[in-house]
């Protein structure tokens, strides 16, 4: 155990899906839009009673649940004062859309490509409803969305999503591996969830790396409004990733072909996982032999035996967003860039084969973290966007990234290396914000 003080986390302040994800197979994201400061802060007086927290449910689960988060423009629009604005980070201040160049995102997923009113300052708020079965989550989203008057708060965007079977995402893999384990959050960690340690162990993260009021890993509170605002709270990450899955599925084929390889194998290289989560640094298999899984070992392994990424591509997909102790010295390269995540696809699943039907599918990434600069903005840009720190130079993450380089190619490791060349569109991105997501205390706060 890490030399910190367990927290007096007082759970019944703190929202819920934070640091308990709640499981549930329905969820609805409503996007309010505040153009009068009074009748926004009645509605936040009358939404508080209705907000979940971490408490734990003893008995039956909730058949919905319901959470709250601000944008910085939300938070004007509330009228909170200046001094308290000024107190917030850059990157939060700033928004998503003015950080495009620093999130390195291009092309199609400029700013002035994504759907109407987000990075623009329309969006005010966000109401997430999470629910067990789809009639609830109907049922909730019709009464919250009823409730407002149109005029002083009108809702922008209602954004739907499912759990599809198997729990996997829409290029069908299964995913939600590898969460951070957190100290002083009631949770019991489990193998791999955490950072690795020389001895075998696997370190919890201070709670100071995901809310708002304790130190972190470097003994510090991360930056945050004083007052209640910077107390409980988190930063939230929301971004819309629409999944090309005929052009994924396309480009397997053709580049498995290519490179003599079955395409469940390069699937796995590239994704780091095969699709039912087996690590492929547990299970890298010969060329299309079937993996093996292990519920058990499905998050406890390392890199530090597969430092040339002989087993576990350098590039590939899992590698990059947690490497772990790839970067060397154990964990103490990677372990302040983790972040919370609870996505959910949104969209119905893809038909068999690679011809496009023309629906919109893809992904709602959720990220909860202390600093959205350290956490989701380097992930992003310097790990996903760019491979210099893993000795890959300009190489981007394939799936996640398109690249119009003529020599765009993701490497394969091994004794000769194999070249993915070319690297299309199959992730673009629809819809972004940076949002606060205030404690009860904070609420009540904006509610004043």
């Amino acid at each position: 155990m890490r030399p910190f003080g367990e927290p007096a986390l007082d759970v019944r302040d703190v929202q819920g899906n934070i640091l308990r994800g709640y499981g549930f197979a329905h969820a609805a994201y409503v996007w309010l839009h505040v153009a009068d400061e009074a009748a926004g802060r009645a509605w936040v007086k009358a939404i508080i009673p209705r907000v979940t927290t971490a408490e734990t449910w003893h008995g039956d689960k909730p058949e919905t649940t319901l959470n709250v988060a601000v944008t910085y423009a939300g938070l004007e629009a509330l009228g909170v004062s200046q001094g308290l604005l000024d107190d917030m980070p850059e990157e939060f201040s700033a928004g998503m859309a003015a950080r495009a160049d620093d999130l390195r995102d291009a092309g199609q997923d400029r700013p002035e490509h994504w759907e109407p009113g987000f990075g623009t300052g329309e969006a005010s708020i966000l109401v997430t409803v999470n629910a067990r079965h789809e009639p609830a989550l109907d049922a909730a989203v019709d009464d919250l969305t009823g409730e407002v008057d149109g005029e002083k708060i009108s809702v922008l965007h209602v954004e739907r999503a499912a759990l599809l079977d198997g729990s996997r995402e829409h290029f069908g893999f299964s995913d939600g591996f590898a969460q951070p384990a957190v100290a002083g959050d009631g949770n019991i960690a489990k193998p791999g969830d955490g950072s690795p340690e020389a001895d075998g162990r696997w370190d919890e993260s201070p709670l100071g790396e995901f809310i708002l009021g304790y130190e972190d890993e470097d003994q510090q509170v991360p930056q945050a409004p004083r007052g209640p605002l910077g107390r409980n709270a988190t930063f939230m990450v929301y971004r819309k990733l629409r999944q090309d899955v005929a052009a994924f599925r396309r480009a397997l084929r053709e580049r498995a072909a290519n490179l003599g390889l079955d395409e469940e194998q390069l699937a796995a290289k590239i994704m780091g996982r095969w699709r039912d989560g087996t690590p492929v640094a547990l299970a890298p298999g010969p060329d299309g032999h079937e993996p093996y899984l292990e519920p058990e070992r499905i998050n406890d392994f390392r890199y530090e035996d597969d430092p040339e990424g002989m087993r576990c591509p350098l590039g590939a997909h899992v590698r990059r967003v947690n490497p772990r102790d790839a970067l060397g010295w154990h964990s103490t390269r990677s372990r302040r860039h983790r972040m919370i995540r609870r996505g959910m696809p949104y969209g119905p699943p893809a038909p068999d084969g690679d011809a496009d039907d023309g629906e919109d599918r893809g992904l709602v990434f959720i990220a909860f973290c202390s600093s959205i600069r350290r956490q989701f903005e380097i992930v992003q840009a310097q790990w996903c966007a760019d491979g210099n720190i893993f000795g890959l130079g300009e190489d981007k993450d394939w799936v996640l990234l398109a690249d119009d380089r003529p020599n765009a190619k993701m490497t394969i490791q091994g004794h000769p290396p194999r070249f993915v060349v070319g690297q299309p569109r199959m992730v673009s991105v629809r819809a972004g914000e940076y949002l606060l997501v205030p404690s009860i205390a904070g609420l009540r706060e904006l509610s004043r």
